[in-house]
């Protein structure tokens, strides 16, 4: 049996179920070191020198692995070269890099320069990695994109055959969603008032001040609806959320963090349109699981959803308000049979047999 060795700096939300779901439908023997989501600047920075502490823990015959996979809060680059140091450790494992995320994508804030740490530990990540996987087409072209740039940058020194390596071991492999928890009594909602549902991080990249402006402009405009609230929030919350509890106060049937993922789905069940206006995107679990649910998405027509969505989904720059107003006049919420061909792909049912070639070659 292959042995699977698991470096997940950043073990929570979407990271935490890709690595669960994976371990259920890719049968090898694994090794899990996890640790908890949070300062990712500093997993990014140090959890590879970490990860070779935790590894020497082993006993000499648990060293060898057929595949290490590992997320891009790793520095690859740092960690293969501590390991072949390491005694017992075996030079043939392949290093398999899952890109979430990258770097190159994330808005940046004004003056912060710090950035550029980061994308390096990307770009020497993929580098040093045998194989990478983006989950999704926007994240993999964000990226190349960017290292096109990066390394032209360096005008006496030629590097685009580097980054046409680089593009040569990736592909595109889509994060399994396991629908079974919401599939269990999948049943669409019949509101008399429909139901909003905002299911992000309660953060300035995930712009919910426009998503509140759209709100004040449909109630302004004599129309009715009901919201739920959810998503995490931290130490920090836009001020648009302490707002809209007074604003909206009347209208709100939920707001916060569900308690648990059953409460997550239940919540999701009882909406009917799901709306996102993400400044930063690089898949969208969320909004898929709403759709599986029975929500109604709209989206704007950037990042990776024109990638993932049928048009009719999408918004345009601008037009967030009226497309709005139209999905709410018109009660023309997706039937069960339409959810399930617009979501099945994404199942690990059907994903399985690609990550099992993936990681086990």
């Amino acid at each position: 049996m292959k042995r699977i060795l698991i470096l997940e700096p950043y073990y929570g939300g979407s990271h935490k179920h890709f690595l669960d779901g994976l371990q259920e439908v890719v049968f090898a023997e694994y090794t899990m070191l996890t640790l908890p989501a949070r300062k990712w600047k500093m997993r990014m920075q140090l959890s590879a020198p970490w990860f070779v502490s935790k590894i020497k823990e082993l006993s000499v015959d648990r060293r060898r692995f057929d595949t290490v996979l590992c997320s891009t809060f790793v520095d690859v680059a740092m960690l293969r070269a501590l390991l072949c140091r390491l005694e017992g450790w075996n030079g043939t494992a392949r290093f398999l890099t899952y890109f979430h995320e990258n770097q190159f994508g994330y808005p940046r804030r004004p003056g912060d320069n710090s950035f550029h740490q980061f994308t390096a530990i990307n770009f020497n990540t993929a580098l040093a990695s045998d194989r990478i996987a983006f989950n999704s087409h926007f994240n993999f072209d964000s990226f190349f994109n960017s290292c096109d740039k990066y390394v032209k940058s360096a005008t006496d020194m030629k590097l685009s055959r580097t980054v046409d390596a680089m593009k040569d071991k990736s592909e595109v492999l889509y994060p399994g969603i396991d629908f079974t928890g919401i599939d269990k009594s999948l049943q669409l909602p019949a509101n008399p008032v429909p139901v909003i549902v905002w299911n992000h991080r309660w953060e300035h990249d995930k712009n919910p001040e426009e998503f509140f402006y759209a709100l004040k402009e449909l109630e302004d405009g004599g129309l009715d609806f009901r919201l739920i609230l959810l998503g995490q929030s931290f130490s920090f919350i836009p001020d648009c959320f302490k707002d809209a509890r007074v604003r909206f106060k009347d209208k709100i049937l939920h707001c916060g963090f569900a308690a648990s993922y059953s409460d997550y789905v239940s919540l999701l069940r009882r909406g009917d349109i799901v709306v996102s206006t993400s400044l930063h995107e690089f898949f969208g679990i969320a909004i898929i699981e709403a759709l599986r649910a029975g929500c109604f998405p709209v989206l704007p027509a950037r990042l990776s959803y024109p990638e993932l969505f049928e048009n009719k989904f999408l918004y345009d720059e601008g037009k967030l308000v009226e497309s709005l107003k139209k999905a709410i006049l018109s009660h023309h919420w997706p039937t069960v049979r339409e959810v399930k061909r617009l979501t099945d792909k994404f199942s690990w049912n059907t994903l399985a047999g690609r990550y099992e070639k993936w990681l086990l070659g």
